[in-house]
C-alpha cells in the first residue's frame, strides 16, 4: 500500500513540474491599432498676422482718362495687419504707397511740351478675410474686401501760353482725397506655421469717373 502511495505521489509531483510556468493562450491573437499622427497645424485661430508686400497697379482705362492715378501703371509696396479671431476669418488694416509716373505731351500754340508728373498715392483702409486653411496641407485661399480713403492722386497740372507776359506757365490743380473699395482674393503657402508666402489681386474703386485700378501683390506674411 506504502508503495502505491509513494508511485502516486511521484506521478502527481511529476505533472505538477511538468505544467509549473507553462502559458496558456486563447488562441485568439490580441491586435494593437495604433492611432495616425494628427497633421501638423499650419494655421491658427487668435492668430495675428502682419504682411509686407509689393504690388503692381494697373488702371482699368487709358491713361489719358483716368482722373485719379493719371498713369497706365505704378510699382508700390504697402503693409497689413489682420487679427483672425478664428483662422477661418480676420479683421484688418492695410496700407500702402505707389509711385506713379506720367508724361503728358501738351500743344501749346504750334509748341509740343513734355510735362513729366512724378507722386506718390498712398491709401489706408480696413479689411475683412475669409480664409480656409485646407485641412493637412500649407495652402490657404482666401478672399478679401474694404474700404477706406486714398490721397495723393488727382494732380494735374497743363502748360499754358501767357500772351500778357509773353511766356509758358504752368496751371496745377492740387491733389485731392476720395473714398476707396477694394474687393480681391488670393492664396497664402506657410512655410512654416509662422512664415507664409501670400499672393493675391484686387479691384479698387475709387470715386469719380474712370477712377479704378486693379493691383497685385506677393510678400511675405509673419504669424504670431
Amino acid at each position: 500500500m506504502k508503495k502505491l502511495l509513494l508511485g502516486l505521489g511521484a506521478m502527481l509531483a511529476w505533472v505538477s513540474l511538468t505544467f509549473a510556468g507553462s502559458e496558456t493562450y486563447s488562441g485568439k491573437e490580441v491586435k494593437q491599432t495604433v492611432a495616425p499622427a494628427p497633421c501638423p497645424q499650419w494655421y491658427a485661430d487668435q492668430e495675428w498676422d502682419v504682411a509686407l508686400w509689393g504690388t503692381y497697379a494697373f488702371t482699368g482705362t487709358e491713361a489719358a482718362n483716368d482722373r485719379y492715378i493719371e498713369s497706365d501703371h505704378a510699382w508700390g509696396g504697402g503693409i497689413d495687419a489682420k487679427y483672425f479671431f478664428h483662422r477661418y476669418f480676420g479683421l484688418g488694416i492695410e496700407g500702402y504707397v505707389l509711385d506713379a509716373r506720367s508724361t503728358n505731351h501738351e500743344d501749346v500754340t504750334g509748341f509740343t511740351v513734355d510735362n513729366q508728373n512724378r507722386r506718390a498715392i498712398g491709401s489706408v483702409l480696413g479689411t475683412l478675410t475669409l480664409r480656409y486653411p485646407i485641412p493637412c496641407t500649407r495652402f490657404a485661399p482666401y478672399i478679401f474686401g474694404g474700404g477706406g480713403a486714398i490721397f495723393g492722386g488727382g494732380r494735374t497740372e497743363q502748360i499754358t501760353f501767357d500772351a500778357n507776359t509773353d511766356s509758358f506757365r504752368a496751371e496745377v490743380r492740387d491733389a485731392h482725397t476720395e473714398p476707396i473699395g477694394q474687393f480681391g482674393g488670393g492664396f497664402e503657402i506657410r512655410i512654416t506655421p509662422h512664415i507664409g508666402w501670400i499672393n493675391d489681386f484686387s479691384w479698387n474703386v475709387v470715386n469719380g469717373p474712370e477712377n479704378n485700378f486693379g493691383m497685385v501683390r506677393s510678400g511675405i506674411n509673419f504669424a504670431f
